[in-house]
């Protein structure tokens, strides 16, 4: 069963049987229960959505799908066709829009798509928001418009670039010296909406572009997260080029993570990381990022004299305690930037930005720069779910085998030691169970990945 139903939308494999993988029935159906519930939210006389995807080969049908559902709702779609995630964010309080629909699987495979939902903000849905849509979409009690008030559908596809703009006038975008560092950088957009957007940020910013797999066709060339292990290309590029560092998003292009002018991952943990210390550096404040992120985002906080905290994983629940603890930038450690002056979501673009404002500052090299940084090393492993493997009575096993550590069960188990930490948790985006390390090595990451798979599957009886 590939059809996940959770606060970060609705996400599955297209084709197969309706009800268990992204079928068109299912599209409807849940286009139809979040247009129902934009009507619930505010009681007039016109409803309008924007509604955006990224590039994978699916996109198209499902989009059509769910842009008609909402005109057969009554509801106005501003149609913004090839996009990103953070720019259908930027445009939803732009648009002055009751809420906004991305088509897009983020990090998954060509045969994943998904809805995810956003509020008049422009950002994701809570729990009980989410909860509630998945309440309409089984009540069966939908209703829909009549002939004379069916919604429109118009088309803007001006919103890169009014995006592009946005992240220009941030006030920590130092244009004039980042022109002026003639940087000379290797774009690899997965073929997806990546390879236009961050084209045409960095030729705006007048960097010189080396364009790889920015054809958005949604094939994708590699798999699509941006792993050390799935980038080998784009590090030959980068040296071959003889480029100041490379530049890899995901489909989507909420994620973003550097490779070194060696050819050298950069490590996705530390986008975020470089990026903060830059913010930081400049307006003085607290961090969030999620229990799976790296420890050197607390480090650098501290370091500028401000407070680090961790929420449970997923963007939500980040802003949730971003808005909260009134944070000055924040995100995820999978090379998710949330920085407040622009928007509460994930944005690739002024992640970009703000990296190369930090570089035209410092004046050194992408590797110098990296050396500046606490050394933490991750291992990121999966098991694949299966009937035999009740998870949750697992992970409460582990929380009793542990309970003298330090942990954290906000979010799964977290067990922080003193020199490294694991992270075990259900995903909410894939059939898997996540297990997530860090360590003062990379040795050691790995084995206390392996110590803690080896355990999951001795309490559950199965080879994992």
């Amino acid at each position: 069963m590939t059809l996940i139903k959770s606060i970060s939308g609705i996400r599955g494999t297209i084709g197969g049987q309706v009800g268990e993988n992204l079928t068109p029935i299912d599209a409807v159906k849940f286009a139809a229960a979040y247009g129902a519930w934009i009507k619930q939210q505010r009681d007039k006389t016109d409803y309008k959505v924007v509604v955006g995807r990224d590039a994978r080969i699916s996109g198209k049908m499902i989009q059509d799908l769910v842009m008609n559902t909402l005109v057969g709702m009554g509801i106005h779609v501003v149609d913004i066709g090839l996009s990103t995630t953070p720019t259908v964010e930027v445009a939803v309080p732009m648009e002055h829009a009751d809420g906004g629909i991305i088509l897009t699987a983020s990090h998954n495979p060509k045969q994943w798509n998904a809805l995810k939902l956003l509020n008049a903000k422009g950002e994701f849905l809570d729990g009980a928001e989410g909860a509630k849509i998945l309440d309409i979409a089984e009540s069966g009690t939908i209703n829909f418009s009549d002939v004379d008030s069916l919604g429109k559908i118009t088309k803007n596809k001006a919103y890169i670039d009014l995006h592009i703009i946005e992240v220009l006038d941030l006030s920590l975008v130092t244009v004039s010296p980042i022109e002026e560092a003639r940087f000379k950088v290797v774009v690899d957009g997965v073929n997806s909406t990546g390879g236009l957007a961050i084209p045409l940020l960095l030729e705006r910013l007048g960097v010189e572009v080396v364009k790889l797999y920015c054809e958005p066709n949604g094939h994708f060339p590699h798999n699509p997260e941006p792993l050390k292990e799935h980038l080998s290309e784009l590090s030959k590029k980068v040296v071959e080029e003889r480029a100041d560092f490379g530049i890899v998003v995901d489909p989507d292009v909420d994620r973003l993570a550097f490779v070194d002018e060696n050819g050298e991952m950069f490590g996705e943990e530390y986008t975020l990381v470089a990026c903060a210390d830059y913010v930081l550096s400049k307006t003085p404040g607290n961090t969030v990022s999620n229990m799976s992120s790296t420890r050197a985002l607390r480090d650098i906080t501290e370091k500028h004299g401000g407070t680090y905290e961790a929420s449970a994983v997923g963007e939500v629940n980040v802003v949730k305690l971003m808005k909260q603890n009134n944070v000055v930038i924040g995100g995820e450690g999978n090379g998710g930037i949330i920085y407040p002056e622009a928007h509460y979501g994930r944005d690739a673009l002024v992640g970009v930005a703000l990296f190369l404002s930090l570089l035209a500052e410092r004046d050194m090299k992408v590797s110098e720069l990296r050396k500046t940084y606490p050394d933490y090393y991750m291992s990121k492993k999966k098991i694949e779910l299966t009937p035999s493997l009740d998870v949750d009575a697992i992970l409460k096993t582990i929380e009793e085998r542990y309970q003298n550590e330090q942990l954290t069960t906000i979010d799964g188990v977290k067990i922080d030691f003193t020199e490294n930490w694991v992270h075990l948790r259900k995903s909410n985006t894939e059939p898997i169970v996540r297990i997530y390390t860090e360590a003062k090595s990379q040795e050691s990451a790995d084995e206390l990945a392996d110590k803690f798979i080896e355990e999951i599957g001795s309490i559950a009886g199965v080879n994992v």
